[in-house]
């Protein structure tokens, strides 16, 4: 009679176990906010303090130049004599890699020239602050790393 009283707790104490193992209550799956980096990056200019492509130090390629990130999307540089026009926004880092982001990517892109065109990216943020932006991406192709940091002014 033990036994018949036995075979169905373990049972059920069984299918609880399945059943907590299944739940989706944990917040793996959540995306973190990416309003705050939004509104840190939309308000004032920025410059570029660093940018190293591949070992390479290019800062020198964006002196003189002030980027906007204004709501909805548009991304401009200008440097009083050229303007250049881009788009960005911050959205859920599709990547399943190990790289130090926080789950979110700051994408940049812009058509040219071709030193513009080379922050075109899907960037994972380093860190942000009100004052500085600090972005990171592995390329998957040449496994070459770039860094990009945006100070405000």
């Amino acid at each position: 009679m033990k036994k018949l009283i036995l075979i169905p707790m373990l049972f059920c104490l069984f299918m609880l176990n399945v059943a907590s193992m299944c739940s989706s209550d944990d917040d793996s799956s959540s995306s973190p906010d990416p309003t705050p980096v939004i509104n840190a990056a939309t308000q004032g200019t920025w410059r570029v303090t660093s940018y190293v492509d591949s070992g390479n130090n290019e800062t020198s390629d964006f002196a003189g130049y002030n980027f906007t990130f204004a709501t909805g999307g548009a991304l401009t540089a200008t440097n009083g004599t050229n303007s250049y026009s881009g788009t960005w926004s911050v959205t859920g880092d599709d990547s399943t890699d190990d790289s130090p982001s926080n789950d979110l990517d700051f994408n940049i892109s812009f058509a040219g020239p071709a030193n513009f065109a080379d922050l075109t990216d899907d960037w994972d943020i380093v860190s942000y602050s009100a004052t500085t932006i600090s972005l990171i991406d592995v390329s998957g192709g040449n496994g070459g790393t770039d860094t990009l940091v945006f100070t405000k002014n």
